[in-house]
């Protein structure tokens, strides 16, 4: 049978190379089938616990004990064989994780193609000094790499070293992996010239899994107040719909004089009492910093997480203000990420800024784009955000579109720089778009019967899966079709003039 790339990349792996999780991981993962399946037998047997404890004659709790050590000894057991099946290896060009008990599996997470890595605490694990190490890679559903879990230490000291690699720079010649968990101390390191290198250091229980780089030197651009996260989470949409559905409940025990007919709205409440609470959870403690490894973002209340996002990584970035938020000017900022799109995580890891003010919105765009491509790069973003028709430039929709969108329609508009392409929307939910012309995926035109009776098109834009959907609506129709031929020059041109994926080195990747 023919082998496989990634059996073949397994090969080419030196034998020294490959480590282990922590050896605390089966009992960090195991607590999970535990809890899995307390919550379905609640579930099956809640309504008729007290007919299972009549049926066994009051013994029912030895054997619901004796189930559940019988569960847990179970889970933890497959959890420590699974610790066992796995391990994985750094190379210069990619991540091996080798996984499974009765099925094997090798995963290769390339570092030319890395999007972001990640530095994850659980709470359990954070209370135990350990970290989840997450790879987001461009890809697919799955594409990410997980390698959980690991010292803090050495998940700090492994995604400086991915990050170092996946940048272009390399180990010295002859150096020797570090050494995994299971091996003697006592092997040496050679020092490095690069920018994240360390002197010669002597491996010991205490010392990281990489010692080859440092880590690179930051610079925080800003930090949310935890007081501005409440206020602003109380003034938000969900906060709105608690009270909306408290009243409904008030109103309907008064008339019905019945207190659990207002039960009905329970569920409605816990899910706008669950959002708030993740607003919160999320957004805690959030601040972010610029080095030259690219874009670190640090959140979390019960789980922490850093995330470092490479430079040019980021496919297009979304500014929005809700009513609730117009007073005092604050704005939510989010950015699609090639490999952020799937996964139930993706609400809190494509956060740029939940909360900002008009400076620190206009500073996280920085981030991503230092330049905009105009004269006068803050007076074009005041005109994008609070603007409406022409202005700062913009070309808006034309009167015609009033008919189909008779609230919003003088807020539409595009704006075409060197750089970018900013698509405005939204007068009372008020929305900014931004997409880097080499990170134009794809481009469309969309057409309703009414909007063709008007000679209307609206302009889309398609990126990577994420929050962000850029699209133009309501355009004039020849305005919508010229500007679908001018951005798709614009992106190929950006494209072919885009700077190597590895941004510590002039060469291209291999």
């Amino acid at each position: 049978m023919k082998a496989t790339d990634e059996e073949i990349a397994a090969e080419t792996v030196d034998a020294t190379a490959w480590r282990r999780m922590h050896p605390v991981t089966p009992a960090i993962k195991g607590w999970k089938v535990l809890v899995a399946v307390l919550a379905v037998s609640w579930y099956q047997l809640g309504e008729n616990l007290r007919e299972v404890v009549n049926l066994r004659d009051g013994h029912v709790w030895l054997w619901v004990v004796g189930g559940l050590a019988v569960v847990a000894l179970v889970g933890f057991g497959y959890s420590a064989l699974a610790w066992r099946a796995t391990r994985f290896a750094v190379t210069d060009d990619a991540v091996h994780l080798q996984t499974g008990v009765l099925f094997r599996q090798q995963r290769q997470a390339r570092l030319d193609r890395l999007q972001a890595v990640d530095v994850v605490q659980p709470l359990l694990a954070r209370l135990v000094g350990l970290a989840e190490l997450k790879l987001e890679v461009a890809g697919g559903s799955g594409s990410a790499v997980s390698l959980a879990f690991l010292k803090e230490a050495d998940a700090d000291a492994l995604r400086t070293e991915l990050l170092a690699l996946a940048a272009g720079l390399r180990r010295p010649q002859g150096e020797q992996p570090a050494a995994r968990a299971d091996q003697p101390a006592g092997a040496d390191v050679e020092p490095t010239i690069d920018p994240y290198a360390k002197p010669t250091t002597v491996l010991d229980d205490q010392t990281p899994l990489s010692t080859t780089f440092v880590d690179a030197p930051e610079r925080p651009v800003y930090e949310v107040p935890m007081p501005r996260l409440l206020i602003a989470t109380l003034r938000s949409g969900a906060m709105v719909a608690v009270v909306v559905f408290a009243i409904a409940a008030v109103v309907i025990s008064v008339v019905s004089r019945d207190v659990g007919a207002a039960f009905v709205l329970v569920p409605a409440l816990l899910a706008s009492g669950g959002f708030i609470w993740t607003r919160v959870n999320q957004g805690a403690s959030f601040r972010a910093a610029i080095s030259p490894d690219g874009i670190r973002l640090r959140h979390g209340l019960t789980e922490s997480r850093a995330q470092t996002v490479p430079p040019g990584r980021v496919q297009a970035i979304r500014l929005s203000q809700s009513p609730w938020w117009r007073g005092p000017d604050w704005w939510r900022v989010e950015i699609n990420v090639a490999g952020y799109g799937h996964g139930e995580d993706q609400a809190r890891e494509t956060v740029l800024h939940p909360v900002a003010t008009l400076d620190e919105a206009m500073a996280a765009v920085w981030l991503v784009l230092p330049d905009l491509g105009v004269d006068d790069p803050q007076a074009t973003l005041d005109a994008a955000l609070h603007g409406r028709d022409q202005d700062g430039g913009f070309t808006g929709s034309p009167r015609s579109a009033r008919w189909v969108d008779p609230i919003g329609w003088r807020r539409h508009g595009v704006l075409v720089t060197q750089r970018a392409l900013l698509a405005r929307s939204g007068r009372v939910f008020r929305q900014l778009d931004i997409v880097p012309h080499e990170r134009t995926q794809s481009l469309g035109l969309a057409q309703g019967p009414l909007q063709r009776r008007l000679g209307l098109a609206s302009f889309v834009v398609h990126s990577t899966p994420g929050p962000v959907s850029p699209s133009v609506a309501h355009l004039d129709g020849k305005v919508a079709a010229a500007l679908l031929d001018e951005q798709s020059a614009r992106a190929r041109s950006a494209r072919a003039a885009a700077t190597p994926e590895r941004w510590m080195t002039t060469e291209p990747p291999a």
